[in-house]
């Protein structure tokens, strides 16, 4: 059964830009080889080529947004958007491949420019009306790719616009050489693969960067730390961590809350915080939020290897002795390198003040030198029963 796109409006916009992209380009580069060949203008026929890159790019974007719109399974737990930098790292790997061979092929020619064909009017007719094409369709690809939030389009529609402008480095050159200066025809070409190349390797560089885990950059993240520390409850902030997947982002963070909540009003507070930064940045598709009662540095620094519960609880129950016999409930706080218990007795306990009496005694006898509890209280509860 073929799994269903995350968000299907955005993937059919987004198709739908790529399919009229692809139908353009395939016409501009039929138009570009044939009439480059008959007309002898080297930097059309590598337009030509550029196009023809173009074209079987947006096949990789229609293959990239396709898979990039499945949801998440159980190989990838946190979808399939990261296709989207893969693809686009491809792109921009090839774009500079090509822009180099481009480079290097004008270079080899124009060491021997008096051997050249004179090149024909058509050339500049045809390069004018590419030059054109492409322009509209880098604005129209943009905006597309604005509205989705979509690198891949992005790097798509500016991969558009260095067409645009290389075809009119094409059609200068074209005019210099029907002028006379057949050497133009040729640095026009190298000069296009320059920028083809140029704008590969920025493509590139940047998906590595996300392949990577970047975080966001400055201002997003101080943007997201406030609404975390605006959260009603949260006492602090502190590992904030963002990484970018796609056109969206993945946070985690640590906030610091009352130690003395109850494990259920911390797990709320979370949410709590969660839902404020995925309401406030819709950049953001999710929020780790960790609870912390302190600091977690100040426990790492105290470097104590606290004893877990059950020892705990022997030792409780050795230091308050036999004089505190059914205690109900036990709650311990684990604060810095010491430990802090609430301890409930019996109502007909508490209400035995002489035995009262000899336990908090007790307690205070023992508990100055104790190298685990730093303070223990006693409670009754009297409702309900």
């Amino acid at each position: 059964m073929r799994a269903e796109p995350v968000d299907p409006q955005r993937y059919r916009e987004a198709s739908r830009a790529t399919w009229i992209s692809a139908a353009l380009n395939l016409a501009l580069t039929v138009a570009q080889l044939v009439v480059g060949w008959a007309a002898h203008s080297q930097s059309l026929i590598a337009h030509g080529l550029h196009s023809f890159s173009d074209l079987l790019s947006d096949f990789l974007v229609l293959y990239a947004n396709r898979k990039g719109s499945h949801p998440a399974d159980r190989e990838h737990p946190y979808g399939h958007a990261r296709v989207e930098t893969a693809a686009t790292l491809i792109l921009g790997a090839s774009l500079a491949a090509i822009g180099f061979g481009i480079l290097w092929e004008a270079t080899l020619r124009l060491q021997a420019v008096a051997d050249l064909p004179p090149v024909e009017v058509l050339a500049l007719w045809v390069a004018i009306f590419t030059a054109a094409s492409k322009e509209v369709l880098f604005r129209y690809l943009r905006r597309v790719a604005e509205r989705l939030r979509s690198p891949m389009l992005a790097a798509n529609a500016w991969h558009t616009r260095a067409d645009a402008a290389s075809a009119l480095v094409v059609v200068a050159g074209i005019a210099g050489a029907l002028m006379g200066w057949k050497f133009l025809d040729l640095l026009a070409a190298a000069i296009m693969g320059f920028m083809i190349l140029r704008m590969g390797l920025k493509l590139a560089w940047e998906s590595l960067q996300e392949l990577i885990d970047t975080g966001l950059d400055k201002d997003k993240v101080e943007a997201i730390r406030r609404t975390l520390l605006d959260t009603p409850g949260v006492l602090g902030l502190h590992e904030l961590r963002t990484r970018r997947m796609a056109h969206q982002a993945l946070v985690d963070a640590h906030v610091l809350v009352d130690p003395r909540i109850s494990v259920s009003e911390g797990h709320r507070l979370g949410e709590q915080a969660r839902q404020r930064v995925l309401d406030a940045h819709p950049e953001v598709a999710d929020v780790l939020v960790h609870i912390d009662a302190e600091e977690d540095q100040a426990l790492m620094s105290s470097g104590v290897d606290l004893p877990d519960r059950d020892a705990l609880m022997a030792h409780l129950q050795g230091l308050l002795g036999e004089e505190a016999a059914g205690i109900e409930k036990t709650v311990l706080h684990y604060l810095g390198n010491r430990v802090e218990a609430e301890v409930f007795l019996p109502l007909e306990t508490c209400l035995d003040l002489a035995r009262m009496n000899r336990l908090e005694q007790r307690i205070a006898g023992r508990l100055s030198g104790d190298p685990v509890f730093r303070a223990i209280s006693l409670n009754c509860r009297i409702a309900p029963k």
